[in-house]
C-alpha cells in the first residue's frame, strides 16, 4: 500500500464529502478514518466525519465528534445544531434544547430559531430579550 500523502488526505476529504452525499456514510468514516488520524487537528474532516457518524446512527460517535470540533470552535453554530439533532435523536431533550438555542444564539437563522422553540415558556430569554443591557 503506498505511503499516504497530503494529497491523498485531500482525495480522500473530497471523496468522503461525495459518499455522504451518495447516502454513504459508512464510506465516508472509512476514508475520513485515516484523514483523521494523519491530521487529528482537521476540524473540516470531524465535523464531515461527525455528519457521517450522525447519518449512521452511530450517534454516540457523533456526539464525541461534534463535541471535539466544538471544543476547538465553540461559536461554530452549525455543529451546536448538529450535536443538538444528535441529542434528539437519542432521546435527550434537555441536552438537545441547550445546543439548538446556542446554534440560533449564534447564528439566527429560521432553522436554528425554530428548533430553539425560544417561544416556549421556560422562564429562559431568546435572543435580544434579556434585560439589563
Amino acid at each position: 500500500m503506498p505511503e499516504s500523502s497530503p494529497e491523498s488526505h485531500v482525495i480522500d476529504f473530497r471523496a468522503a464529502e461525495q459518499l455522504l452525499a451518495a447516502r454513504d456514510p459508512r464510506g465516508a468514516v472509512k476514508l475520513l478514518d485515516s484523514v483523521i488520524a494523519a491530521h487529528p487537528e482537521n476540524t473540516a474532516a470531524r465535523l464531515l466525519r461527525a455528519r457521517a457518524f450522525f447519518a449512521s446512527a452511530q450517534l454516540r460517535a457523533a456526539e464525541l465528534e461534534f463535541s471535539i470540533v466544538l471544543e476547538r470552535e465553540p461559536d461554530n453554530a452549525f455543529a451546536h445544531f448538529a450535536l443538538a439533532r444528535t441529542y434528539e435523536r437519542a432521546a435527550r431533550p434537555d441536552q438537545a434544547r441547550r445546543h439548538f438555542r446556542l446554534a440560533a444564539a449564534l447564528d439566527p437563522q429560521p432553522e436554528y430559531l425554530a428548533a430553539a422553540r425560544f417561544d416556549e415558556a421556560t422562564g429562559e430569554a431568546g435572543p435580544g430579550e434579556a434585560g439589563g443591557s
